[in-house]
């Protein structure tokens, strides 16, 4: 459990996403329960939504309307079944589309290849995460997490499309072991009882940036260290400004604790997802486990 004192000081963040949340979640377990479904405004009715709030609040936290999402999940199923030898007609009809060209052209929007090209596309898989400080989009493939950000991070919908040309990926909506690893670990670190994070990451950066990331997961629990510090410990003492590039370049929230550094005159300095929550953070952290 959270301690007592601490649920004060979370409030104002979870007032901000709470409501947000409950109307996204609601339906992004609606589309896990039948990713294969077309939504019409009467599915909105049933669940006692408004379709152009859907819209934009979608629109607002993940850069596409529901509509969009749950068509691109579809295409995420028609994806998995084309790369298991399912024909393309086989996979056209399950996910919905009468018209092959209707499918194909939805397809290649969505997955940047056409169907039949589409066999050994690489493909990321993202999905939204609730905590106590608001909502984090997490991007996995199925073997190692490569993003994890709060969804108000400023920059972030132009994070996620380096992500995408880097490695050369469609990303779909879905569920990952990694992303389930972590939305458990998540859980467990709000609630102070784990500290360190088991799930796989995968580095996505220039060597230097993968020597300052490692350096970063070196740094205990409850402990901060300054971008000097951290420039030392790496060999390089006067690349602090491009340790504090490197540290803001950090794509993996928490997991790498970029909120532990800090300035070498003990001020928080900078963090992508505010000073509020790092502040938070560090505080979390030094009240113990």
């Amino acid at each position: 459990m959270i301690p007592c004192g601490k649920l004060k000081s979370i409030t104002s963040f979870a007032n901000l996403y709470n409501h947000v949340s409950k109307l996204i979640q609601s339906l992004l377990e609606a589309v896990e329960e039948n990713p294969e479904k077309r939504w019409k405004d009467k599915d909105f009715r049933a669940l006692s939504v408004d379709a152009s709030t859907a819209r934009r609040q979608f629109k607002r936290r993940f850069g596409m309307t529901f509509v969009e999402y749950a068509r691109a999940r579809r295409m995420g199923l028609a994806m998995k079944q084309i790369r298991a030898g399912k024909a393309v007609i086989d996979a056209q009809l399950s996910t919905g589309y009468e018209s092959s060209s209707g499918f194909r052209d939805a397809f290649s929007r969505i997955m940047g290849a056409a169907p039949t090209k589409s066999g050994h596309s690489n493909i990321l898989k993202t999905s939204w995460l609730d905590t106590p400080l608001g909502p984090m989009i997490a991007i996995s493939d199925e073997k190692d997490l490569y993003l994890l950000e709060f969804v108000d991070r400023r920059g972030l919908e132009r994070e996620v499309e380096r992500l995408r040309k880097k490695t050369k990926s469609a990303i779909i909506p879905g569920r990952t072991k990694p992303i389930n690893s972590i939305e458990d670990e998540l859980k467990s670190y709000f609630e102070g009882v784990l500290m360190e994070f088991k799930t796989p990451i995968f580095f996505l950066g220039s060597p230097f940036q993968r020597r300052v990331w490692e350096e970063l997961k070196k740094i205990p629990s409850a402990e901060t260290r300054s971008y000097s510090e951290i420039a030392d410990a790496i060999g390089k003492p006067t690349a602090c400004r491009a340790v504090a590039q490197a540290n803001g370049a950090n794509q993996i929230a928490i997991v790498i604790p970029c909120h532990r550094v800090i300035n070498t005159n003990g001020e928080l300095g900078g963090y992508g997802g505010g000073l509020a929550r790092k502040k938070w953070l560090i505080n979390h952290e030094k009240q113990g486990i």
